[in-house]
């Protein structure tokens, strides 16, 4: 049963590895590279002239040390089927989730321990010792044992295993990454779940029930009872405003804010495909050119109302700028050159 499991780890590794081709394309690694570049030399420069007011920098610390500790699951690769065919072999299983536990716990202490050593130059700044940094290191790393221990308390209920915690446990691991890389390119193995979310059934009355608007209507029903598209972009919006709120070089944010815009819009591109499933739509008396203008106008809405709240945040004329210009670019000439190629 082990040789099962590690076959099943290597083939979603593999799957990941696939996809990960598509995240560091030739676009997207040069854009790392010059915000890789610009991080190192606000880094350096922060070091060079280190601010006496640090309650900021001490709290910044104290919220990264937080947030690597929380960070990490256990890594199960249990299937629904496995409740059946693998019951026998319970003891197994659990043996296996506590070798999983001691595996997420070696990975993510050596991530932890690398980014407390980055951040190194900023403890000793302070004035933290090399022997109190040591020491606070394997505190952490004694903290990250004890909460992966917690984690591993999900997979029992009253003292027993239970496969149906351990199987939903796995399920959300595994979509949480795929989603991941769903922002990047297409990812088979993703599901959702729909939402009727009443509270948002007046936003339906801001498109007209009209021939015209036909396929208006259903994307914006998609968007906004479907758990992907709608999260999605709640989140992506706000890691903008964050960018463009607290990162001090204005340009920076508002080419980070892009970005993030970029990847929301690109991902919201899968509403071309969300009904194929649906036949009874391909009876309906629409031709394909209807259906492109009526997405194409959707994700135009979306765009310009997203660029707008940017720019109330943007406090730089030239980054206003920028955002406007790549804004058009992208929404007037991209959009409907990938609308078109998905469509047809």
């Amino acid at each position: 049963m082990k040789e099962v499991f590690q076959k099943r780890r290597r083939l979603f590794l593999g799957q990941c590895l696939k996809y990960l081709r598509y995240v560091l394309n030739d676009h997207f690694v040069l854009v790392l590279f010059f915000l890789l570049g610009f991080l190192m030399f606000q880094y350096g420069k922060l070091l060079q002239h280190f601010p006496k007011n640090v309650i900021w920098l001490e709290i910044i610390l104290a919220f990264v040390a937080l947030a690597m500790l929380s960070l990490g699951k256990i890594a199960t690769y249990i299937e629904a089927p496995d409740k059946l065919f693998y019951l026998p072999k319970e003891e197994e299983v659990v043996s296996l989730i506590y070798q999983a536990r001691i595996r997420s716990f070696g990975i993510w202490t050596v991530i932890q321990t690398v980014v407390l050593i980055l951040l190194a130059p900023i403890f000793f700044k302070l004035g933290m010792s090399l022997a109190i940094f040591i020491v606070l290191v394997i505190v952490l790393a004694i903290l990250k044992w004890f909460v992966m221990t917690e984690k591993e308390k999900v997979f029992f209920k009253d003292g027993h295993f239970s496969w149906e915690k351990a199987i939903n446990y796995e399920s959300k691991r595994r979509q949480g990454i795929l989603k991941f890389f769903a922002l990047f390119t297409t990812v088979k193995g993703i599901s959702a779940s729909v939402k009727r979310r009443a509270y948002l059934d007046k936003l339906l009355l801001l498109v007209k029930k009209t021939h015209a608007k036909t396929w208006s209507n259903l994307y914006l029903r998609a968007f906004l009872r479907s758990s992907d598209y709608l999260a999605l972009t709640l989140r992506l919006s706000l890691l903008s405003i964050l960018a463009l709120l607290f990162i001090p070089n204005h340009l920076v944010a508002a080419g980070l804010a892009l970005v993030f815009n970029y990847l929301l819009l690109f991902q919201l591109l899968s509403l071309a495909q969300h009904f194929d499933y649906q036949y009874l739509t391909r009876l309906y008396p629409i031709s394909e050119t209807q259906k492109k203008s009526n997405l194409k106008a959707f994700l135009r809405c979306l765009s310009y109302l997203i660029s707008l709240i940017e720019l109330v945040l943007c406090f730089s004329l030239k980054a206003a700028g920028l955002i406007i210009l790549v804004t058009v670019i992208v929404t007037e000439w991209y959009l409907p050159y990938k609308i078109a190629k998905m469509i047809d």
